[in-house]
């Protein structure tokens, strides 16, 4: 969940890296910087290369605060080129880069690292360099970034979590979201007392003999450089399954009994989403719940939790319709988020309400699974009061500029839209399971949504789409009555706007078609007795 504001929910509330805030939202008005486009734009040294695979081999050292180590990066070159561009804060320092033997010359700006070889790489061909570098990495907030904590019993507590700030805070990368590495291996020494949690399947560990053990771990599947961790810390492990996939949970001793009680809902969680849209995606490398000092983080098959082992969202009422009190919001969502936001990925920040407004609408279906569709409209709708509608969802792409957060709220109000724009449950459930399933490993962009269910409902989606997502306002049914008659159209931003509407009277709603241009229908209800039922519909009513 990007998650990752780096700002208090209240004064009193941890901070929270992967759940949203209940804060007002303000018009953005940050213009991008030198490094937001360098970071953000698929610029021609990383499209001229596609990611293969990456080995992650670093060294934790606690007493030092410090990290090193080197990546080694697979990929194959796309077309001929001297030049590829690669990440890592300046911050931290460069030991050196190799391709074979050959120490490679770089430059350094804002963040991104511009490698240069002594002759072109050819297209096609597979390269594979070492990336070594070092030194202390930057904390953000509390625990953003790569963090050196302490447990309430005084051993070290280590981690990462850095959707916003990025993975190049912590590990050199291609920073960006659109090219994922197809597979992953990551190796994690640390002091031998503690135990390293990461994302994959557990390979074993190994003695160094020198007071350090180094834990290696093996990701099968594409990741987001986002979602690659470390979680180091005194856990203790136990374990449940679904099936026959085993669930691996991970604790501070002192947080045993707690972590029991509350990891117990992750089976009937995996049930419901499993239920809606396949087979948890990553069953190679497991599922993983950790223990964390924050609130909580969607670490690929290393699902992070830190929401005080107690229902709602921080001990409180999340949505306030007193639904989100029977369950454990930060397991429900950043669970969810192992179907889309890591299994189905945007390809550029600026769709990233692909992850969060998706995510947000699977709690509402976790709790129509588990509670009933009318408790799951309940709280979808109590999300209305979060949305702020001042910006648009869809930011400018290229640009590394994360969007407000109504891609949460506003996204999962708008899916609610939808399906009831479908109107059909059987239609609208096997539509986004099967939206889901042809997505799946892939980063994609709004428009491959939109064409999907333009293609499945056999109508132009883009103005419904449009109007939600590349506009702030909300769109506003607007009705004007007369004698035994009622006019209606729609006051939209996008101009052609035309998405059908139930309206009348619960117990005989009608089915109604409007534009931007005034229509008329025939209907004995009163201004004060005509319906628009906007649970089903995200819209505003304006009643001339």
């Amino acid at each position: 969940m990007s998650k990752r504001f780096l700002r208090t929910v209240l004064p009193a509330l941890l901070i929270s890296l992967c759940a949203p805030q209940a804060i007002a939202q303000t018009p953005r008005t940050r213009v991008p910087t030198h490094a937001d486009i360098l970071r953000g734009a698929d610029g021609p040294y990383r499209a001229n290369n596609n990611l293969i695979s990456y080995h992650l081999d670093i060294r934790v050292d606690p007493a030092k605060k410090s990290i090193s180590g080197k990546n080694t990066i697979r990929f194959r070159m796309l077309k001929d080129d001297s030049r590829i561009q690669l990440d890592l804060t300046d911050a931290l320092n460069i030991d050196k880069i190799l391709l074979g033997k050959t120490e490679l010359k770089y430059s350094r700006d804002s963040g991104a690292v511009f490698v240069d070889f002594p002759s072109p790489l050819r297209a096609g061909r597979v390269y594979a360099i070492d990336f070594y570098y070092s030194g202390n990495p930057k904390q953000q907030g509390r625990f953003g970034g790569f963090y050196f904590s302490k447990d309430p019993s005084g051993n070290d507590w280590i981690g990462t979590a850095c959707e916003g700030i990025g993975a190049s805070i912590w590990w050199p990368n291609k920073d960006q979201w659109k090219d994922k590495v197809e597979n992953m291996l990551l190796s994690v020494t640390i002091p031998k007392n503690l135990v390293d949690v990461s994302n994959g399947k557990f390979m074993g560990k190994k003695d160094l003999g020198d007071g350090f053990t180094r834990w290696d771990w093996s990701i099968h599947y594409p990741i987001n450089n986002y979602c690659v961790s470390i979680n180091v810390g005194n856990y203790v492990h136990f374990s449940d399954k679904v099936g026959n996939m085993p669930l691996d949970f991970y604790a501070l001793p002192e947080h045993l009994e707690g972590a029991k009680r509350q990891f117990a809902q992750c089976r009937e969680m995996i049930e419901a989403y499993q239920h809606y849209f396949g087979e948890y995606p990553f069953r190679k490398d497991g599922y993983k719940l950790i223990d964390v000092p924050y609130s909580g983080m969607e670490h690929q098959s290393a699902v992070t939790y830190g929401n005080r082992f107690a229902n709602g969202y921080l001990g409180n009422d999340w949505t306030g319709v007193g639904i989100s009190p029977k369950f454990d919001f930060i397991i429900i969502h950043e669970s969810g988020h192992e179907w889309f936001g890591n299994a189905v990925s945007a390809q550029d920040v600026s769709d990233m309400w692909i992850h969060e407004g998706w995510t947000t609408y699977l709690e509402g279906l976790y709790v129509e699974y588990r509670w009933g569709k009318a408790d799951g409209l309940k709280y979808v709708n109590g999300y209305q009061k979060k949305v702020a509608n001042r910006t648009p969802i869809i930011t400018t792409r290229g640009t590394n500029m994360e969007p407000p957060q109504d891609m949460y709220f506003k996204g999962a109000l708008f899916l609610n839209t939808l399906r009831s724009v479908v109107d059909d449950d059987k239609r609208w459930f096997a539509l986004i399971h099967d939206l889901y399933q042809h997505f799946k490993y892939h980063a994609i962009m709004t428009e491959d949504i939109v064409a999907f269910f333009s293609e499945r409902l056999h109508m132009d989606m883009t103005p419904i789409f449009d109007e939600y997502l590349r506009h702030s306002k909300l769109v506003t049914l607007q009705l004007r009555f007369g004698h035994n008659s009622v006019a209606y159209r729609w006051d939209a931003e996008e101009p052609g706007f035309n998405m059908p509407i139930k309206v009348g009277s619960a117990d005989h709603w009608k089915l109604i078609h409007p534009t931007t241009t005034w229509q008329a229908m025939d209907t004995l209800l009163t201004k004060d007795t005509f319906e628009v039922p906007t649970d089903l519909y995200y819209v505003n009513v304006a009643k001339l």
